[in-house]
């Protein structure tokens, strides 16, 4: 694990430091993001793991006295109003405890061990690359220090069965500093599948928000039983790799579950100028498919779809020298609507390059198939690494 050097730089964990080294200043008015403290996290062109479109949710915490644990969750970035408050006190878009207190008037201040804590079912469970740790709007509330849990637990455990001696959770981030107004990022090196995380402050505060960042990595049994599904979808371990532009929006939102509910939750770049080139963006299935039907959705998307879309398939794994060839030859899409294109021919693909003519969005795209024998010996297989 590798913390955000700005934060490292300016986060002492010595006892002799200010520990109000990390505070940002009160709010004075104006845009409260003008002083917002951010940082340059590479891991965060993945996939977001504990997504609430993916099925994450926030299933416990120990205190929510002024603002909910659903808040860590939300999609859009949190928002300060200065004049909110309710009879508890200023209301936060984020997850706030109350302030701990010590044992007695000798001891007034919390125990170093006492924190509180909140555990997160990840919408699609997989390989953490990296998590961001979100303190926007809490200046001088936030918790002195965070630390963060990881395990595998399969099925639909119930919160007890989480909180129960029986799970066991691996140390992902040790108790570390955090700034305050900022986004706290660190980087994972575990090589294991994880379906919970556990979130505890040190030794109280508030969060905004919090993003896990990785890969997905699925049930292949779960797969094998669907028979055919959406090689592509992020829940069955499809994945963004690169494209051409992204500047609206990112095009793993593409591979997303559901069906887009506005403009900007699909894939969208910006207006090229350049004429003879055109939009592309690639992605990796899980392993090894099987190719039988297509969707395109360029729903909500009315006046800047694509105008023509081609696909393309290559069979090579991490060959990156092996041939592409056409699934679905350079046709005109409609906006705001739903295609769908039946095969001739199954195409047998490891990768797929979705092209769009000049240039313009895609909502949704749909791989309809099936593993084939080597892509579900292959999907077994790491499974069974990362759950050794």
């Amino acid at each position: 694990m590798t913390f955000d050097a700005e934060t490292a730089e300016n986060a002492g964990t010595a006892d002799h430091q200010d520990p109000h080294a990390n505070d940002a200043a009160p709010y004075s008015g104006g845009d409260p993001y003008a002083d917002y403290r951010t940082g340059d996290f590479p891991f965060t062109e993945l996939v977001d793991l504990a997504d609430r479109r993916l099925g994450a949710g926030v299933v416990a915490a120990n205190d929510e006295f002024f603002a909910e644990r659903e808040n860590l969750l939300v999609r859009e970035r949190a928002v300060f109003d200065p004049e909110h408050f309710g009879h508890k006190g200023k209301i936060m878009d984020g997850w706030e405890t109350r302030r701990r207190r010590g044992a007695d008037a000798e001891n007034v201040f919390p125990a170093p061990e006492d924190h509180d804590w909140a555990i997160v079912r990840l919408g699609a469970p997989g390989v953490i690359r990296g998590i961001i740790v979100d303190t926007a709007h809490f200046r001088g509330n936030y918790p002195q220090k965070v630390s963060i849990q990881a395990a595998s637990v399969e099925g639909s455990p119930s919160p007890e069965q989480l909180l129960s001696d029986e799970v066991k959770w691996e140390e992902l981030v040790p108790p570390t500093p955090v700034r305050g107004h900022a986004a706290n990022g660190f980087e994972i090196t575990a090589e294991r599948r994880y379906t919970h995380l556990r979130l505890c402050q040190h030794p109280d505060g508030g969060i905004a928000r919090l993003r896990v960042h990785g890969e997905v990595v699925p049930d292949p049994e779960w797969l094998e039983l669907l028979g055919t599904l959406d090689l592509i979808s992020v829940l069955n371990g499809g994945a963004y790799e690169d494209a051409s532009d992204k500047f609206y929006s990112s095009p793993t939102q593409i591979i997303l579950p559901g069906t887009s509910r506005k403009m900007d939750d699909g894939w969208e770049n910006r207006r090229r100028r350049v004429r003879g080139t055109n939009d592309w963006v690639r992605f990796r299935l899980a392993a090894q498919g099987a190719i039988r039907a297509v969707e395109i959705d360029t729903a909500y998307l009315k006046g800047n779809s694509a105008g023509w879309i081609a696909l393309q398939g290559r069979n090579g794994g991490a060959d990156e020298n092996a041939e592409w060839f056409e699934i679905i030859p350079r046709t005109r899409l409609q906006p705001d609507t739903l295609h769908r294109f039946k095969l001739p021919a199954q195409a047998v693909v490891t990768h797929v390059r979705l092209d769009a003519f000049p240039d313009g969005g895609v909502a949704r795209m749909r791989l309809h198939g099936t593993l084939t024998d080597e892509g579900a010996t292959a999907l077994r297989a790491r499974f069974q690494q990362l759950n050794g």
